[in-house]
């Protein structure tokens, strides 16, 4: 919790080429309330949202390699958004929020939702976790390639403005957006909690979930379309952010040697917030007046943890 609150801190006043002390903050009123705060927001609604997405996930595939990327629910999103910025522009530069940007907000989830109904229908018929998760990847590619040939057929301007959005960035939302972002993640966060029996539940498998009294079809359908939601609006206000979702699962099973899901959530909460938070300051530390993108530091953290933990536990 204190790495937490030095984090949030630093990332106010000092997460950015000009640093704000705390007696000019009067003065700086403008960056700290406009750019500054809603970026270190953002951080940490997306770093929570990533992390709890994965938490379930991986506990219900009892797989530590099932995240949104792996079952195809980021690139579903990412899919549709791209329908709307490449082949849909007319709506994006609309007036009004929700005939703008609030487009790629409903595209997002919406992709989000209808790649993990795919997999909830394909679910019913596999048995097999790691088929099912084959699948998800399956589903990924496809989506991509799709995405690809939209790419490839696309206005240059149209491209270069959902390339650049498909490298992440935290400093894209505004305080309007957060208007959104923020209640819609907390609530689908609060109804996260109210499953945490069932997520312990189906760490020891269905046969167990069900003789506990747990419904477990309805648990699992439940908990993979909050499980969505949190990653498409996420990627709706954030971008395709890489690893997140994966890795700080890991880490916090890392930390924390025990079974309690609530704990696990918890710990993904504050730790998905801290990856954030330092993942955007050391894209303010590299070069001087430039801002790599937040996707491109998140895998340089993420992807090592994950091949160090493979190597660590070789019975996975």
């Amino acid at each position: 919790m204190l790495l937490f609150l030095l984090c949030t801190v630093l990332s106010l006043f000092y997460g950015g080429s000009e640093t704000i002390r705390f007696s000019d903050l009067n003065s700086s009123n403008f960056i700290f309330s406009q750019i500054r705060f809603p970026k270190t927001i953002t951080a940490i609604i997306a770093g929570a949202t990533l992390a709890a997405s994965g938490l379930v996930l991986q506990v219900m595939f009892r797989n530590p390699l099932a995240g949104p990327y792996v079952l195809g629910i980021s690139s579903g999103a990412s899919l549709s958004v791209a329908l709307c910025l490449l082949a849909g522009s007319t709506l994006i530069n609309a007036p009004g929020y929700f005939l703008g940007k609030g487009v790629i907000v409903l595209a997002a989830i919406t992709g989000s939702v209808l790649v993990t109904i795919l997999i909830l229908i394909v679910s019913k018929k596999v048995s097999s976790n790691v088929v099912l998760l084959l699948i998800g990847i399956m589903f990924s590619q496809i989506c991509g390639a799709i995405q690809a040939a939209l790419e490839y057929f696309s206005d240059p301007n149209n491209l270069k403005s959902f390339v650049i959005w498909g490298m992440g960035s935290l400093a894209n939302t505004t305080s309007g957006d957060l208007k959104l972002f923020l209640p819609l993640s907390v609530l689908a966060l609060l109804a996260l909690t109210f499953f945490i029996k069932p997520l312990n539940a189906m760490l020891l498998g269905e046969n167990y979930a069900q003789n506990v009294g747990v419904n477990y079809k309805g648990a699992r359908f439940w908990l993979i379309l909050i499980s969505s939601v949190l990653t498409g609006l996420t990627t709706a206000f954030c971008g395709p952010l890489a690893f997140v979702g994966i890795a700080v699962p890991i880490l916090s099973r890392m930390l924390f040697n025990t079974s309690r899901q609530q704990i696990h959530l918890i710990s993904c909460l504050l730790i998905g917030s801290i990856v954030l938070l330092i993942s955007d300051a050391l894209c303010h530390s590299g070069f001087e007046n430039v801002s790599l993108p937040i996707n491109m530091v998140t895998t340089f953290i993420g992807a090592p943890l994950v091949i160090y933990l493979m190597f660590k536990n070789k019975s996975w």
